[in-house]
């Protein structure tokens, strides 16, 4: 007897990775739109004159919009397809970026801010969509892992690009020049990417109306695995993304001393790690579906520890070997955020993928926000003591880390069922 693929399991191959890349390079135009601001931050203080609290306010509405849209661009995407999601989402943060440019006064740049959010919101769960529509079940943990690889290679670019471009020819030109790539992957969208392999179109659907986005969004809910998978997410992404998208800088500089350049080059030892690390966690998992725990749980300790030795060393200033310790630590924060979406996607059918993407992708981003905010309006009550105000990232951790440990069990139980039932339906012919 010989297991036949489920009609059902996408094929892959040359053609899959090839659209596949296509929707990938959208999300890396958007990765570094999102983290442009995490090179810009002093620049943005001085050029629209604010504060700490204003200028964490940036970041916050960004990922305010972006974590808001989650659940309706998962619906979308379960509805419209990949490509006219990701098409749209292109259209907006390039627009945003543009405005970003030529803001003349805080009020605009926000408003641009907010338009690249809801353009960047669209991209990773369109992308995690195009995985599933377009490879095999099995090659689910490696394919996210590498597509937030490549998005880490987007904030690359920012670190090591958009930061020089902004110091050679100014704010303008290098904002503006940045959004040509927008209308570059646009452009590839709507001439080359396709939402599925011809012979594996979806089920034709029958949602319409209200009735549908609340059955959608109720059933994802219900799923144990899904609300693991937000908080796994919720729980390990928030360190790593405040410290690049605004605040590691800042806290390099004005907390430890350190040149702009040696921070930039710790900024950007964080992005490597986590595109390193992510190589790894994709293959651990892939091939240990019991390993996606440990490892979360694990990037969760070791976060906290280096965090607590780096703020609270007893000297003026961390030695350099603890904050390259911490950077190498922080890029496993992106990885093991990946691993949120291994314990939603088994948790639900292929048309609820989306859903379920949206709601798992919330929680980092909702965390995020949450300590942006505490963090601004900590330095600015505390006259800029980053000891207390990055403290905030031991209260999330610890939230979060009480609802992984509430929900691991029902996930679990919820799983083994559906895989006895998915075993019990295999079609087998003979050899």
């Amino acid at each position: 007897m010989s297991k036949v693929t489920l009609p059902s399991d996408p094929p892959g191959g040359l053609r899959a990775v090839v659209v596949w890349s296509i929707g990938v390079a959208v999300y890396f135009v958007a990765v570094i739109f999102r983290t442009s601001l995490g090179v810009a931050g002093l620049d943005a203080a001085a050029r629209f004159h604010v504060n700490a609290s204003a200028l964490s306010t940036f970041s916050i509405l960004q990922l305010l919009v972006y974590a808001g849209m989650q659940i309706p661009v998962g619906l979308m995407v379960d509805r419209l397809g990949t490509k006219k999601v990701l098409g749209l989402g292109a259209v907006l943060f390039t627009i945003g970026q543009l405005g970003f440019a030529f803001s003349p006064s805080y009020g605009t740049a926000l408003a641009s801010r907010a338009l690249l959010g809801c353009g960047d919101a669209m991209t990773f769960i369109s992308v995690l969509r195009l995985g599933t529509r377009w490879f095999p079940a099995r090659r689910g943990p490696m394919v996210a892992q590498l597509a937030a690889l490549v998005g880490m290679a987007g904030n690359l670019i920012s670190t090591l690009v958009l930061a020089r471009l902004l110091h050679s020819i100014g704010w303008t030109q290098a904002f503006a020049g940045s959004a040509l790539a927008g209308v570059v992957v646009l452009v590839l969208t709507l001439l080359f990417l396709k939402d599925h392999p011809e012979g594996h179109e979806p089920e034709p659907s029958r949602h319409q109306g209200s009735a549908y986005v609340r059955r959608q969004i109720a059933e994802a809910w219900r799923e144990p695995g899904t609300r693991l998978g937000m908080w796994v997410h919720f729980t390990t992404q928030f360190p790593a993304m405040v410290f690049l998208l605004l605040w590691g800088l800042p806290f390099l500089v004005e907390a430890q001393g350190l040149s702009r350049a040696t921070a930039g080059e710790l900024l950007t030892l964080v992005v490597l790690s986590n595109m390193v690390v992510g190589l790894v966690y994709g293959q651990v998992v892939a091939r240990h579906h019991t390993a996606r725990l440990p490892l979360a749980l694990g990037t969760v300790a070791a976060t906290a520890l280096l965090w607590a030795a780096t703020l609270f060393h007893p000297g003026a200033h961390a030695p350099m070997w603890l904050l390259i310790v911490l950077c190498v630590v922080l890029g496993a924060c992106g990885p093991a955020s990946m691993i949120g979406f291994d314990f939603t996607r088994p948790a639900n059918p292929p048309e609820r993928q989306g859903t379920g993407s949206g709601i798992t992708n919330m929680g980092g981003f909702i965390a995020s926000m949450t300590t942006l905010l505490a963090i601004g309006v900590l330095l600015d009550a505390t006259n800029d003591n980053y000891t207390v105000a990055f403290s905030a990232v031991f209260v999330l951790q610890a939230l979060g880390l009480s609802q992984i440990l509430r929900l691991r069990g029902r996930a679990a139980r919820r799983e083994r069922e559906r895989l006895v039932a998915s075993r019990v339906e295999t079609v087998h012919v003979p050899a």
